[in-house]
Parts: structure tokens; sequence; C-alpha cells
């Protein structure tokens, strides 16, 4: 098993959700791209971070 926290920073706002981009390590492609959040949860974030765990 292996964990990887993953940032994404704030990119535009939709009718119910908003969209943040990845911001990938340097040198290394993104794992997820982009990711849309509910508004009602995401709030004023401009940055969230998500941790991802591949269970084998």
């Amino acid at each position: 098993m292996s964990k990887k926290v993953v940032t994404f920073e704030y990119e535009k706002e939709t009718k119910n959700s908003v969209r943040y981009k990845e911001v990938p390590d340097e040198g290394t492609a993104p794992i997820v791209g982009s990711l849309y959040i509910q508004k009602w949860f995401a709030g004023d974030s401009k940055s969230i971070e998500v941790t991802i765990e591949k269970k084998d």
C-alpha cells in the first residue's frame, strides 16, 4: 500500500461546483488532473489536498 497527497488549486466555478486543477510535483505528470467539488463543501477554498491510497 502506498499513499500520495495531491494538491489542487482553484481553477474556475461552475453552476453547482468548483473545478480545481492539480499541481503536480516538479518533473512528474498529473495523477488526477481536474477535480470537481460541490460548492456547498468547497466554499471559498482556493486550494485543497486529497490523499489517495493504493490498496494492492
